[in-house]
């Protein structure tokens, strides 16, 4: 059996993620917890854009939609790059202007356990 992994956060994502519904906060650590003990849940998929080993789980609650990125491929640690609540008046694209938030938040986590 594999070991559970730690779960890690960006500062900037877990206080996006404290301000989430208590409902989609609850079911998105359940997700996270897999992921750390090694599986993939059922509301996760890879993100597009950033490169191999990141993911999105994509909640619906109440008609808004919230995003948790999380990167698997960093340490030995699953981290937690990117919290929000998806506001896309254009389908169901993530805006560039979050995607260039995870870019360069990944970007910092990777440097910063280099």
């Amino acid at each position: 059996m594999r070991d559970t992994r730690p779960i890690s956060w960006v500062k900037g994502a877990l206080k996006a993620f404290e301000g989430f519904p208590t409902a989609v906060q609850d079911e998105i650590l359940d997700a996270l917890t897999l992921v750390a003990d090694g599986g993939l849940p059922d509301t996760a998929k890879p993100f597009k854009g950033v490169g191999s080993g990141v993911f999105e789980i994509a909640i619906r609650h109440r008609g808004d939609a919230y995003r948790s990125i999380y990167a698997v491929q960093i340490a030995d640690a699953v981290w937690v790059i990117d919290a929000f609540q998806k506001k896309s008046t254009r389908g169901i694209k993530t805006p560039q202007v979050d995607v260039e938030r995870i870019k360069q938040r990944l970007k910092r986590v990777q440097e910063a356990l280099r």
